[in-house]
């Protein structure tokens, strides 16, 4: 097992013919770094903001994070753990499956910049949700696709989005995406945050990250900040 510096995930991508589908995959299990326990956070009032917050799953953090840290109306976007039953868990914990945890990424957006919709639109078609606890080689509820909303209306929006993408044929299987109400989110240890920034040159990065952006890029030109 590698540090997270050397660290080299699977190579394969996972191919979902969708929508424009991109081939994403998950990190890899593991790490040999120091394991930093945080505090909790829940979901910032956003009546005092004017901000809305999704916390999302689907596969590797450090990839979902890369991607809406480029979206525009996206403030904010931290990894983190979402969905399990152990307080304060570690990464290597919840890659064990034991704590019941997916890998997330919470989002703080700016709704007069970017709708809920769109912010679905770019998940759906930036991992494949119809694998249930896997993405690519990475199998485990840790890497679940899933959707923790924080209101009723974000529950509602992507219920009837998710029956119109299976309705339509889109994918060649069911969507198995989970919906449920958001709970305590764990914000992961600091070397998971910014990974892609901050280690664009590591091997994990360049051949699996780097590809993903540069399919999103194209995708979603016109969503991306300047």
């Amino acid at each position: 097992m590698g540090t997270t510096n050397d660290r080299i995930g699977p190579k394969a991508f996972h191919k979902a013919p969708v929508l424009l589908m991109l081939a994403f995959v998950a990190c890899a299990n593991g790490s040999a770094r120091p394991e930093v326990h945080l505090e909790p956070t829940r979901m910032q009032d956003s009546s005092l903001t004017g901000m809305d917050t999704i916390t999302l799953g689907a596969g590797c953090f450090w990839c979902v994070e890369a991607v809406f840290t480029e979206l525009k109306g996206v403030k904010s976007v931290t990894s983190g753990y979402m969905g399990g039953h152990v307080k304060n868990p570690s990464y290597r914990e919840v890659c064990n499956g034991t704590t019941g945890h997916a890998e997330v990424a919470q989002l703080t957006y700016d709704p007069k910049e970017i709708t809920f919709d769109e912010i679905l639109e770019v998940f759906w078609q930036t991992h494949d949700p119809t694998t249930l606890n896997r993405q690519g080689a990475d199998v485990g509820t840790q890497y679940r696709s899933a959707i923790f909303y924080h209101t009723d209306e974000q529950r509602r929006i992507a219920e009837e989005y998710k029956a119109k993408l299976d309705a339509s044929g889109a994918f060649r299987a069911p969507i198995v995406t989970e919906i449920t109400a958001a709970s305590t989110f764990f914000p992961a240890e600091d070397y998971h945050q910014d990974y892609y920034a901050l280690n664009g040159e590591q091997g994990y990065c360049q051949m699996v990250i780097r590809p993903k952006l540069d399919k999103f890029r194209k995708v979603f030109a016109d969503k991306l900040k300047k």
